[in-house]
């Protein structure tokens, strides 16, 4: 027999990931996706879990934060995970999945689960019988916007979330390029632009001038400080750049033996390697300046752009003033909330949070207390930083940050955080 009806809004990771482990635990699931009936400025197809940013999730070294948030996750049984891996391209120690294959393979196991009912059509209100999740993510629909805001009595937070350009690997000059990870790590999985000072400059001079895209009536314009706009970057000094996307570190360039001045890094992106990614160049650029930008960076000067930069309203709510240690809404019983719409940052972060999500909704509807899992462990550090309040309230993705303090040697601090979470998250597992 199957347990309570749970309905889902929003199929996007964190809202697939809640709705498979929510099957997987005898629930029935009735999951509405808007799409492709109604569409949104990034999404592209109907597909479930569709990834309109990056291609990549990130590291899956265990030294690394995102590499430690995939180890818990496969712990705690994470099925996106499995999709992804299915899906992946050559990245290095990265992650990174063809789009195509990877929503259509999230797309597959929800049709494939008899518990889970896919329904195409937009959640204009919070009409909803019984158990909800709300998990529409930052591209939230106007109407349930407002549905929303009503429910919570202030105003959505909002401010822009900007996407990389993309373009055919065919259009670039490989002989003006060359393979290579940084500090070697990972074989010689990305294509690398270097930069001479003179041309860095002429770049970074063309950036702090060129035209911006239309705000379409959005009224401000902050950025989440991991996915800034290029030209944002650019403005904040003229070094700024080549601190962050155009870092040179570590990317020594055979041709000269020495690190060059900036690089730009191109990734994979489509199992057939067709579709190359600019990493860390997102932009709000208009088109036309958007090829004109293209024509300074070497060996991009004849590239066709496949996929535009551009950007796209992100829409969170006050978490911790609104939601209590379950993500459920302190206004109504049974509420639930998801993903990016509380304040999570990142692919596997939304989907981390889809899964735990999924966990609270089973412990309140057999009665029992929200699930906490440990601090030590990335997974239960962001589920803290969503009930701690902060004003104001910022989204965010896993870092070692967000972990409570180790004491040993700084060489080994961050296989030390590694080694804590996984040792504390097995220990709660075994309970």
């Amino acid at each position: 027999m199957k347990k309570s009806d749970v309905t889902i809004i929003g199929g996007g990771l964190a809202g697939s990931e809640a709705a498979l482990q929510l099957s997987s635990r005898g629930f029935a699931v009735r999951l509405v996706e808007m799409r492709p009936l109604r569409g949104t400025p990034a999404h592209r197809t109907g597909d479930l879990a569709e990834l309109v940013c990056s291609n990549s999730l990130k590291s899956e070294r265990p030294e690394t934060a995102s590499g430690l948030l995939k180890r818990e996750l496969r712990l705690l049984e994470c099925r996106l995970l499995e999709c992804a891996v299915r899906a992946r391209v050559p990245a290095g120690h990265a992650l990174a999945v063809d789009r195509e294959i990877f929503s259509r393979a999230v797309t597959g196991e929800i049709a494939g689960e008899p518990l889970i009912e896919v329904v195409r059509g937009e959640q204009k209100d919070l009409d909803l019988p019984g158990c909800a999740v709300i998990a529409t993510g930052p591209l939230t629909s106007d109407s349930l916007s407002a549905a929303l805001e009503h429910h919570f009595g202030s105003e959505s937070l909002y401010f822009y979330d900007a996407i990389s350009i993309s373009v055919d690997a065919d259009s670039v000059d490989r002989g003006r390029l060359y393979k290579a990870s940084r500090y070697g790590k990972g074989g010689d999985d990305y294509w690398n632009a270097p930069f001479s000072r003179e041309e860095y400059a002429a770049l970074v001079d063309f950036l702090r001038r060129a035209p911006c895209a239309e705000k379409k009536g959005f009224e401000d314009s902050r950025c989440f400080e991991a996915c800034l706009p290029v030209e944002v970057i650019a403005s904040r000094g003229p070094e700024s750049l080549r601190f962050g996307p155009l870092k040179p570190k570590g990317l020594i360039d055979p041709a000269t033996g020495r690190e060059p001045h900036a690089v730009l890094q191109l990734r994979q992106e489509t199992r057939d390697g067709r579709l190359l990614g600019l990493v860390g160049f997102q932009t709000r650029l208009t088109r036309p300046a958007q090829r004109e930008l293209l024509r300074l960076i070497p060996g991009l000067e004849h590239a066709a752009i496949l996929r535009w930069g551009s950007i796209h309203r992100n829409t969170f709510i006050d978490a911790p003033r609104l939601l209590d240690e379950g993500q459920m809404s302190r206004a109504r019983r049974g509420l639930f909330f998801a993903g990016q719409i509380v304040g999570v940052e990142g692919y596997v972060e939304s989907i981390a949070h889809g899964l735990v999500t999924a966990l609270n909704v089973e412990r309140y509807l057999g009665g029992g207390d929200p699930i906490r899992l440990p601090r030590e462990t990335l997974t239960g550090a962001l589920q803290e930083h969503l009930t701690r309040p902060a004003v104001p309230f910022q989204p965010m993705n896993v870092n070692f940050g967000i972990l409570p303090s180790i004491e040993g040697p700084r060489r080994r601090r961050r296989e030390l955080y590694s080694s804590r979470s996984l040792d504390a998250l097995k220990r709660f597992l075994e309970r």
